[in-house]
C-alpha cells in the first residue's frame, strides 16, 4: 500500500537548479510537490522540473534569506484551504525510516503520511518534522519522537497559529521557540529521518546570500540569542560558534487529544515492509 502526504509539499529553493536534491527525492518516491523560486530561475529549473510543479515568487533578490519565501508559501497554502503544509529545503537527499538501530531508506510518501495521522489527533500540535539522519547515531536507542524541541528543514506547520517566519538567520529554532512560549507542543519524529546536506557544503541558498560574510558564525548563533535570552545561550564548540537552546521549560506542555479520537491497540504499519 503506497501513501502520500493529504497536505502539500513545498520546497524552498535558490541557486540549486542544477543540484535539486530535494526535488530528486520526492521524485523518487513519486510524491507530488511544488518548488518555489524567483523569476529570474525559472528558466534555469524549468530545464530539469516540469513547470506545473513550479511556483514563482512575486520578488526576487531581497536579501533577506529564505524568510520572505517561507512566508509567501504560508499565505499561499492558506488562500488554497490547506490546514497544514510541509515546507522543505533543497537540499535533502533521501528519507530514512528508523527501525531497531537500522536507518531503511524509504521508497514512498507513506512517511510522510503518518506523520500527519499522528498529528491529526491533537489540537495543539503547532509544528512536527523528520530528525537529520545524522543525528541519529548507531547503537543509540531512541524513542520514537521528541517532544518539545526545535523543528527542522523538513516541517510540517499547522496554518492557522498565530505566527510568521521571521528575522535572518536561525528561522526554524526561532520559530519553534515561539510556538513553544506561546504553550503549544512540537514533534519531531526519530523513527522518520531527512538525510540532510549541511548548509554552509553546498553553493545556493542561504549558503551564498547570508552565511558567506559571516565572522565565524558569531552573527549566526549570538541573533538567537538576542530573540530569547531566557532560554538561548552562545558557546563555542568544536571551534566554531553555536546557539545553545534550553527546552526544558517547555516540558510543561502538554498534547491535547481531540475529543473524537480513537487509537486502536496494536501496531498499524500502514502497508510498510522492512527489507
Amino acid at each position: 500500500m503506497i501513501m502520500n502526504p493529504d497536505y502539500p509539499i513545498f520546497i524552498i529553493s535558490k541557486g540549486r537548479y542544477d543540484s535539486r536534491l530535494t526535488s530528486k527525492a520526492l521524485e523518487k518516491l513519486k510524491i507530488p510537490y511544488k518548488i518555489v523560486i524567483e523569476p529570474q530561475e525559472y528558466e534555469l529549473y524549468n530545464k530539469h522540473i516540469d513547470k506545473s510543479k513550479i511556483l514563482i515568487l512575486p520578488f526576487s533578490n531581497l536579501g533577506e534569506g529564505s524568510i520572505p519565501a517561507r512566508n509567501w508559501v504560508w499565505e499561499y497554502s492558506i488562500n488554497n484551504g490547506h490546514e497544514f503544509h510541509w515546507i522543505l529545503d533543497d537540499n535533502i537527499r533521501e528519507f530514512r525510516r528508523y527501525n531497531n538501530d537500522k536507518k531503511y531508506l524509504v521508497t514512498s510518501g507513506t512517511i510522510f503520511k503518518i506523520a500527519e495521522i499522528f498529528i491529526n489527533r491533537y489540537k495543539n500540535i503547532a509544528l512536527s518534522g523528520f530528525q537529520y539522519s545524522s543525528f541519529m547515531a548507531y547503537n543509540r536507542q531512541k524513542k520514537p519522537y521528541d517532544f518539545n524541541t526545535r523543528i527542522y528543514s523538513c516541517i510540517l506547520i499547522k496554518n492557522n497559529i498565530p505566527f510568521r517566519w521571521r528575522g535572518k538567520y536561525n528561522e526554524d529554532s526561532d520559530l519553534s521557540i515561539r510556538v513553544l512560549k506561546e504553550g503549544y507542543c512540537t514533534i519531531l519524529f526519530n523513527c522518520f529521518l531527512q538525510d540532510k546536506v549541511s548548509t554552509m557544503k553546498m553553493k545556493g541558498g542561504n549558503t551564498d546570500e547570508l552565511y558567506k560574510n559571516t565572522d565565524e558564525r558569531i552573527e549566526f548563533a549570538k541573533s538567537l540569542e538576542m530573540q530569547h535570552p531566557d532560554c538561548v545561550k552562545t558557546i563555542r564548540r568544536y571551534n566554531r560558534w553555536h546557539h545553545s537552546i534550553n527546552f526544558n521549560k517547555f516540558k510543561k506542555n502538554k498534547l491535547i487529544r481531540k475529543n473524537d479520537i480513537i487509537i486502536k491497540d496494536g501496531i498499524n504499519e500502514y502497508g510498510m515492509i522492512l527489507k
